[in-house]
């Protein structure tokens, strides 16, 4: 068995470096998050298989031992060759990957139409590694764009429905570039709900970080002039009722007071449809990408993907902890599909491979 690794910065053209290489009969053993991409190792089976045993002869051997003897000989030799035979062609079921992926995507209440999509791209790999298979899916149909660690061109305002996480995402990425050592300013738009200021108060104390709260698109404008030196300016905005005109109204035009980024929260665990719907409205106001908590308490993901997909949205990063520090977590492809296939689809591909019964 030859082994080559391939690296290619999506899991989409890793596997297409494959098949270049390799042929369609390589069989990924390996997948590898790495910076700048993903690395694959692929394996193809070049030892050709033994000959087949020769044919008996028709000319029978002499016997010492009488007919009897020779026949019971003759058939126990037949009967080893044919165990023999029959261990090294043994062949373990396969493994159908387009049923394991569809399964799992159904018991996160997934949309057919982001089922289909995902199941016909995968129809198309020639691989027996179901994780593999649906993060190069996932890669070729959604996209992905955490939030940077460093220095960001323009403020993020994190904007959302009333109790998707907003102030909490902002302490953790607060707290992120804090303890990284870089310069961060936090601002609030969020003055009118009882305790939106106190709150992130006093996550900012801990920090000994300023917060500026503001009213108005004019303050909001004069806080964000005074942002000098930091590497990032955070905004926590208040809830917004996507499907209320006069809310998304007042939203935009914070929005608009200066060049901000807008960056949907929304929790896992929606009904699918419904947001999607809200994913839409906020895409409206400028939102690209889609930041998602809540996932410690969350079981189906259908919701994830039909946000993403209907909404046309990037996702970003997840949070699955109430605890500050423990803060988020980038998400990528191969991350994602994790979240989706559970542990035993994944523990039997491990063993698939290392047992060698692929085929």
């Amino acid at each position: 068995m030859r082994l080559k690794s391939f690296h290619a910065p999506s899991m989409v053209e890793a596997m297409r470096l494959v098949r270049d290489a390799l042929g369609d009969d390589a069989i990924i053993v390996a997948t590898r998050e790495e910076e700048g991409g993903v690395r694959l190792t692929a394996a193809i089976d070049d030892v050709e298989e033994p000959p087949l045993p020769p044919p008996p002869s028709h000319d029978p051997e002499p016997s010492h031992g009488g007919y009897d003897q020779g026949r019971d000989n003759g058939r126990d030799q037949g009967r080893d060759q044919g165990r023999d035979h029959g261990r090294h062609y043994r062949r373990e079921p396969e493994l159908d990957v387009v049923d394991l992926v569809c399964d799992a995507l159904s018991r996160h209440g997934t949309p057919p139409l982001v089922t289909d999509r995902l199941l016909n791209t995968i129809s198309t790999y020639d691989t027996e590694d179901p994780l593999a298979a649906l993060s190069a899916a996932l890669d070729s149909i959604f996209t992905f764009q955490p939030l940077p660690l460093g220095r960001a061109p323009r403020p993020f305002m994190l904007i959302g429905p009333p109790g998707a996480g907003k102030t909490l995402t902002i302490a953790k990425l607060a707290t992120r570039s804090t303890l990284s050592g870089r310069k961060v300013g936090v601002i609030t738009t969020d003055t009118a709900r009882a305790g939106g200021i106190d709150q992130l108060a006093a996550f900012t104390k801990l920090l000994k970080l300023k917060l500026l709260a503001v009213e108005d698109t004019d303050a909001l404008a004069d806080a964000l002039s005074v942002q000098r030196g930091v590497e990032q300016v955070l905004i926590d905005s208040a809830g917004r009722n996507p499907f209320d005109p006069d809310d998304m109204n007042d939203l935009g035009d914070l929005l608009n007071a200066a060049d901000l980024e807008p960056v949907l929260v929304l929790p896992a665990g929606c009904d699918a449809a419904e947001a999607a719907e809200v994913g839409s409205s906020f895409r409206e106001l400028g939102a690209r990408r889609l930041l998602l908590t809540r996932l410690d308490m969350t079981r189906r993901l259908g919701s994830l993907l039909a946000i993403a997909y209907e909404a046309r949205l990037s996702f970003s990063d997840i949070s699955a902890t109430p605890q500050v520090a423990e803060g988020l977590s980038p998400l990528n492809s191969l991350s994602l599909a994790r979240l989706l296939l559970p542990n035993h689809v994944q523990h039997a591909a491990r063993t698939a491979k290392q047992t060698g019964t692929f085929s």
